[in-house]
C-alpha cells in the first residue's frame, strides 16, 4: 500500500513545527546547537519553526496524510548562494541571538552548498518518532526524487550520519568529497544527486 502525501501549507504549521522538534531533539546536530538539554527544549521548536518558515515562503513541505513524516524541500536556482545576503545572522536573532552556533552552522553549511546548477534541496525531513522504521520518509523523499528523474533535475542534500549517508548513497546521491565539521561537533557530508534514467536501478528500500 502506498503512503499518501499532500502539499502541507500554512494550516498545518502547529502540527509539522511539534513532529520536527520530537523528531530533532535528540539529534546529533540540534545537541550541538543546543548542548544543553533543557535549554533545546525550550528553544529548539522556535529553530524548527524557522526553518518551516523558510521552506513554506521560498520552497515547499510535503507531509504523509496521517502527519507522521514530513519533508522540507527549497527549489534553488543556479546562483543563489552568491547574492550575499546574511541569512545566518537574521537567523540567529530571530530565533536566539545569544547561540552563535545558529549562525556557524548556517554559514558553514550556505559555503558549502553548491552555486553552480539548480537543484531541489532537501533541507529537513523528520518521521515522528513512533512510526520511524514503517517506511514514511522513504516515501517522502522517493516521491521527489521520481520527479527530479522525470525532468531533469538535480537533488542536494547534507546528511548527518553514516547511516543516512549510506542511505542516501543508495537512492543515487553522492558525497561531494568536501564534508562540514561543526567546530568541537558533528561532521555533516554534503551530497549530490544527478537526476537518474528510469532503467538505473535505484534502490528506494525504506530509511526512516
Amino acid at each position: 500500500m502506498g503512503v499518501a502525501i499532500r502539499r502541507a501549507g500554512e494550516g498545518d504549521r502547529a502540527d509539522v513545527v511539534r513532529l520536527l522538534d520530537a523528531a530533532f531533539q535528540d539529534d546529533p546536530v540540534s545537541g550541538w546547537v543546543f548542548p544543553d538539554r533543557e535549554y533545546r527544549r525550550e528553544r529548539h521548536g522556535a529553530l524548527m519553526a524557522a526553518f518551516l518558515d523558510i521552506a513554506l515562503s521560498e520552497g515547499y513541505v510535503d507531509i504523509t496524510e496521517d502527519g507522521a513524516a514530513v519533508a522540507l524541500w527549497w527549489s534553488v536556482p543556479a546562483g543563489a548562494h552568491e547574492e550575499g545576503e546574511d541569512g545566518p545572522a537574521r537567523l540567529r536573532d530571530a530565533v536566539d541571538p545569544r547561540n552563535t552556533r545558529i549562525e556557524v552552522i548556517g554559514r558553514l553549511t550556505g559555503d558549502a552548498h553548491p552555486s553552480d546548477r539548480a537543484h531541489q534541496y532537501l533541507h529537513m525531513i523528520g518521521v515522528s518518532p513512533e512510526r520511524q522504521g514503517e517506511g514514511l520518509g522513504s516515501a517522502l523523499i522517493n516521491d521527489v526524487l521520481d520527479r527530479c528523474d522525470r525532468e531533469g533535475l538535480h537533488a542536494y542534500l547534507e546528511a548527518s550520519n553514516s547511516r543516512s549517508r549510506a542511505l542516501y548513497t543508495r537512492l543515487g546521491f553522492a558525497f561531494t568529497g568536501s564534508a562540514i565539521d561543526l567546530p568541537d561537533g558533528p561532521q555533516l557530508w554534503p551530497m549530490w544527486r544527478e537526476p537518474q534514467s528510469p532503467d538505473s536501478g535505484r534502490d528506494s528500500r525504506r530509511f526512516a
